[in-house]
């Protein structure tokens, strides 16, 4: 169809309906099969006037493009937590600043006592947060009826929340308290009171999740957002594109928050993608994106302030990626050493800690000292073993958890299933530990 369309042509095509629409102060015709934009000419640009790229412009210059000026990344903090510019100093109380610092080290401490207890082999496996403890500032920069979709490195999110240390014991022992039933591996938590959906396994699946959590939250009318965590290598995947995509058509109130640490597990990020890190993607799909210094908690805090703002406010999906770098190695089932160097993790961890750069701004307003870092150290180390030692000590689920929850009546493949278990214990008692399973197997 004619690029030069107007009113009069369309009626000549025999078209039923057609009607003239004001977007933004720019002239729409709209037929009953598609929309028909009027180009806009000035003496440098004329508009595209197809439905595909409405922001495009004509030219006669034949140009292959590859690369754009890289996306900036925003800073509060430099490495020495001082503020270059004070009006982006986030302007928070003691009690909020010191309660966030206290998080992180909390998690410090709680990733290097269950690192441990796995490597004796009293747990199944584990993933610290080494070098990437400042998200916690993401968590205090949401509402706690935003809901959480987590990927598996987001401890702090719930550690912020209020999510007990007994909690986080009970669940990576798989223990009769375990809220999950013991039927998750360690560090999968999950919270109905603290709207923290449980984490799975499989790379990405939360992501298009949340893009239709936080659809349903804008049906419903609530005021708040979904809030997704994932890492740069699960934006590899294509559940990522879909839930963008989605986000940004359906204008759902969600955030996508990419931990870019550099590693996709052992591949690095020069091998993974060529563009311009994760938050390139975000524009591509149309998404307010923002890219952030990862290790600066000030800076994570102010972005998912405004992040949020726009995701509940406009019902605009937002991505900020946050670049940082993986002190630890990917899990327990990983080492690290034989794809890195030893001596830059070590150079990361000295150069530039995020815990260091808020405890310096900490000292900068006299909210914190070496003597109150040794007396919470050594409080909360208690607390966590403390926490630790109770959690080792009870036992497993009852056996009968194996055959609950799945449906509401048990059905008759699951009744014949727990009769043959039943069968099995009985023939070889030997081979059954009963005695680590609540009740003893005598509820089977």
């Amino acid at each position: 169809m004619n690029a030069n369309i107007s009113l009069r042509a369309v009626a000549k095509l025999h078209v039923k309906r057609a009607s003239v629409f004001l977007i933004n102060g720019r002239k729409f015709i709209s037929t009953s099969r598609i929309l028909y934009q009027e180009p806009i000419k000035n003496k440098n640009k004329e508009k595209v006037p197809f439905p595909g790229a409405t922001g495009s412009y004509f030219t006669n210059e034949l140009q292959f493009i590859q690369n754009i000026d890289p996306i900036p990344t925003y800073r509060v903090m430099d490495r020495q937590g001082k503020i270059a510019d004070p009006s982006q100093d986030p302007q928070v109380s003691e009690n909020f600043a010191v309660k966030i610092y206290k998080d992180m080290v909390t998690l410090n401490i709680l990733d290097l006592i269950l690192y441990d207890a796995q490597r004796q082999g009293r747990i199944s496996f584990y993933m610290t947060n080494y070098g990437e403890e400042a998200y916690v500032g993401s968590a205090a920069g949401l509402n706690n009826e935003d809901v959480i979709f987590g990927q598996y490195r987001e401890a702090g999110v719930l550690l912020y929340r209020g999510f007990a240390l007994d909690e986080f014991m009970n669940q990576c022992y798989s223990n009769e308290k375990d809220s999950g039933k013991g039927r998750q591996m360690p560090v999968h938590y999950g919270s109905k009171k603290l709207n923290f959906q449980t984490i799975s396994s499989p790379l990405a699946t939360q992501i298009p999740q949340a893009s239709g959590a936080a659809y349903a939250l804008k049906r419903a009318g609530n005021k708040n957002c979904v809030m997704c965590y994932f890492g740069e290598g699960a934006a590899s995947e294509g559940d990522f594109h879909a839930a963008l995509n989605i986000a940004a058509t359906m204008k759902c109130p969600v955030i996508f928050f990419c931990r870019n640490n550099g590693f996709a597990i052992s591949t690095p990020a020069l091998e993974q993608y060529k563009g311009d890190g994760i938050a390139s993607r975000g524009i591509g799909y149309g998404i307010d994106t923002v890219r952030v210094d990862g290790n600066d908690v000030w800076a994570i805090y102010n972005v998912t302030k405004a992040a949020r703002k726009l995701a509940v406010e406009e019902n605009r999906p937002v991505l900020i990626e946050a670049l940082t770098y993986r002190i630890g190695h990917h899990s327990t089932s990983d080492d690290s050493s034989a794809y890195r160097p030893k001596k830059e993790v070590e150079d990361w961890k000295r150069l530039d800690n995020p815990l260091v750069r808020l405890r310096k701004w900490l000292e900068d307003k006299n909210w914190w000292d070496e003597n109150l870092e040794q007396e919470y150290r050594s409080s909360i180390r208690k607390e966590i073993i403390s926490a630790f030692s109770k959690a080792e000590k009870l036992h497993k689920p009852s056996i009968t958890e194996l055959f609950n929850d799945v449906y509401d009546h048990p059905t008759p493949n699951i009744i014949a299933q727990r009769q043959k278990l039943k069968q099995l214990i009985e023939k070889y008692p030997k081979n059954y530990p009963l005695e680590k399973f609540k009740n003893e197997g005598k509820d089977l």
